[in-house]
């Protein structure tokens, strides 16, 4: 797994790209941006997705999916709703035994699909594993020390991925459990987005920990129905990752919360950002995946609400703290 493929130019490819060369590996770099590209290849800096950051002129960056994809192992870096169509775009070229590895945190609208159902359903013949972790794409692309969790179900594959992307500033954990692993990634972009609806609205502390407490609740029911495995939950993937975007500024699901409870609309918001913030799609998406699953989810719907217009700020939060005392392991 020398020559390793990076699918996506966006900050998370781009990220992942400088990781990867940092842990000694040849690297391509596909965006399918023209101007991304050109931007790289010209100053080795990505201006429209990752700002600031110095990419060594020995990563190559390409328009052609052709030349990304002769690799030893290909990382799909694209953002969740776009992962299909990639998949479906790269399917005839793919080449024979290398192994996918998924970097895209969310739940397909429409379908409800998972991202490793997603690829599972394109790319049936390829190897599957992935990468989702508290992991913000700036740290990583300067070297800070981060975690990840890399799971695929054979175990001897995700060790061998992880011997080839790790190093010691990047540190994948191997994980057996590829279910867990992604809906980890998915559903705590959408509590996200309440922890930062709770931060501008100045509710405290208490509040958002209870939120984390009982969003990761949310998460492992979740989880389990789909066939996961509620450890997963609390480990890198669920909770270390749920941690990080629920408490940081940097995060753009939290952000995104923040600028809700502080009157703007979701379409001011958006139309000020670059990036894709995963949760505004994924919302919805785990609220009908939960339904069809017999799983409640308040915290997620009531984001799903929100995200749609149907309620307030201020009606969706009494309506959440009306909700009926429970059990705090019943549902």
């Amino acid at each position: 797994m020398q020559r390793i493929g990076v699918i996506g130019g966006g900050a998370w490819g781009t990220a992942l790209a400088i990781a990867l060369r940092r842990a000694g590996r040849d690297v391509v770099l596909w965006a399918q941006e023209r101007e991304v590209v050109e931007a790289i290849a010209k100053t080795r800096n990505n201006p429209t997705f990752l700002p600031g950051v110095s990419i060594d002129p020995a990563i190559a960056v390409t328009n052609s999916l052709t030349q990304a994809l002769a690799a030893d192992l290909l990382l799909l870096a694209v953002p969740a709703q776009y992962l299909r169509g990639v998949c479906q775009r790269v399917a005839p070229l793919w080449p024979a035994g290398i192994a996918a590895v998924i970097c895209a945190k969310g739940i397909e609208v429409g379908t409800g699909a998972v991202m490793t159902e997603v690829v599972a359903e394109e790319l049936p013949a390829a190897p599957a594993a992935i990468l989702s972790g508290p992991t913000f794409a700036i740290e990583v692309a300067r070297g800070l020390p981060t975690a990840i969790s890399l799971a695929a179900s054979d175990g001897s594959l995700a060790g061998r991925i992880a011997a080839a992307i790790g190093s010691t500033r990047f540190r994948p954990y191997s994980s057996d459990d590829p279910v867990g692993v992604a809906i980890g990634g998915a559903v705590k972009n959408v509590l996200a987005i309440a922890c930062g609806v709770v931060e501008g609205k100045k509710l405290g502390d208490n509040a958002r920990a209870a939120l984390i407490t009982r969003g990761l609740a949310e998460l492992s029911r979740l989880t389990v129905a789909k066939g996961g495995r509620a450890e997963t939950c609390m480990g890198l993937s669920g909770l270390g990752d749920l941690v990080l975007t629920a408490s940081s500024s940097q995060s753009r699901n939290y952000s995104l919360g923040v600028a809700l409870s502080e009157g703007k609309t979701l379409a001011e918001v958006m139309a000020g950002r670059h990036g894709v913030t995963e949760g505004v799609a994924t919302a919805p998406a785990v609220v009908a995946l939960a339904a069809r699953s017999g799983v409640d989810m308040p915290v997620s719907a009531a984001v799903a609400g929100l995200l749609q217009g149907s309620v307030t700020v201020e009606q969706t939060i009494e309506a959440l703290l009306a909700r009926p005392f429970k059990s705090e392991h019943g549902s």
